[in-house]
């Protein structure tokens, strides 16, 4: 079965496998954390549903207005969450909806909707751990042993991130560089759980 292809204009092509792919890897993250906004606003289901939008996306469904209403209604619950470890759980859900609109623009910010879920569940991590740097090395590596080939091949057609002032930016650029750097690696490094 061909691959169909993403039509939208930009500087190289993204299949919608490949859509998928990154997909699947933001919603990894983003169910991980989901807990932490259901925990802290738990009549909320906006963030819920933007993952269950995109599981529908990676599971076959095309790209509809439903991942990109999911994503916003994330975002804003996000927005009124009471805690900076309930926005990046419901920031990551939203971000999960929107992968599957990554656009082929060769642009860093693109990385965010690959990466920022990834980067903020390690925030949370280390947040929850009373601030230890450890604890979100520990799940950058997971999320480096998480990436298929397909995934970093996607992120390197994309200009590196620059760490930014917020830790979440700053963990984000941690995990391009490295994913960046696994395409030397064996097989078998990738896409372990």
């Amino acid at each position: 079965m061909a691959q169909s292809r993403y039509t939208g204009s930009g500087d190289f092509d993204l299949t919608t496998d490949e859509l998928r792919v990154v997909a699947r890897y933001v919603v990894q993250h983003a169910e991980d954390v989901l807990p932490v906004f259901e925990h802290a606003v738990p009549d909320d289901q906006r963030p819920r549903a933007a993952i269950d939008a995109a599981r529908e996306f990676i599971h076959g469904a095309g790209r509809t207005k439903l991942q990109r209403v999911a994503s916003v209604d994330a975002h804003r619950a996000a927005r009124s969450a009471p805690s900076e470890a309930a926005r990046l759980a419901a920031r990551s859900a939203g971000d999960a909806a929107s992968a599957a609109y990554l656009h082929p623009i060769a642009q860093a910010g693109q990385v965010g909707h690959i990466l920022r879920a990834c980067a903020s569940a390690a925030r949370i991590g280390e947040m929850e751990a009373g601030g230890d740097p450890a604890i979100a090395d520990a799940l950058l590596e997971r999320s480096l042993r998480r990436a298929t080939p397909v995934l970093v091949d996607v992120l390197r057609r994309y200009p590196p991130v620059t760490g930014g002032s917020s830790r979440v930016s700053q963990l984000m650029s941690t995990l391009d560089q490295s994913l960046r750097r696994t395409a030397g690696r064996p097989a078998g490094r990738q896409g372990a759980s």
